[in-house]
């Protein structure tokens, strides 16, 4: 949106939504974009998470999901705090745009296909991706209130969303963090 609202003409402007559309001066935006969002002090850390999630899970993660996956501490913590969890809606406000709900499905999804290109272009953002994603996942399966669960078909995953993907993936982030990223 910068890139097109700093053109000086409603020509250059039309010119530059134009190229957009074609995936075409891309790169730059998300460049800016990204940069912004690593401004935020605190915030900004959360805003690249979610990045990291949303582009580097083994599934598509529900908004529930990614926001228990946020909210794990790993350090000084022996148990998942649930007033640690983000808002879904935090969570788009702290990705400025790259990041939206897809209604039918209720999961969060990158803006457009080509930020999945950039953002696989630019290893460089998300460096321990993987190691971080086992870590949290095994610091998840790993807290009281996962281990308090009792074993029945009702109550294992409602209270935990992200109880199944950590039990499925803490493995395939673990293999890639010693392979290849």
């Amino acid at each position: 949106m910068d890139a097109i609202l700093e053109e000086t003409t409603i020509h250059r402007r039309s010119h530059v939504l134009h190229q957009m559309t074609k995936g075409l001066g891309l790169q730059e935006a998300y460049g800016k974009t990204l940069d912004r969002i690593r401004q935020g002090g605190g915030k900004s850390r959360l805003g690249m998470e979610a990045l990291m999630w949303i582009s580097h899970a083994e599934w598509p993660l529900e908004s529930q999901e990614l926001c228990h996956a946020l909210g794990v501490e790993l350090e000084g913590a022996d148990d998942f705090n649930p007033q640690n969890i983000p808002s879904i809606s935090t969570l788009l406000g702290l990705t400025l745009g790259l990041v939206q709900i897809d209604k039918r499905e209720s999961t969060p999804r990158l803006l457009h296909f080509t930020l999945q290109q950039y953002l696989r272009q630019h290893p460089i953002l998300f460096v321990t991706s993987h190691s971080m994603m086992a870590e949290i996942c095994l610091t998840y399966l790993n807290s009281q209130s996962i281990r308090a669960l009792q074993p029945t078909l009702n109550n294992v995953l409602n209270p935990m969303p992200f109880l199944e993907y950590a039990t499925c993936f803490w493995g395939a982030h673990a293999a890639r963090r010693v392979t290849k990223q």
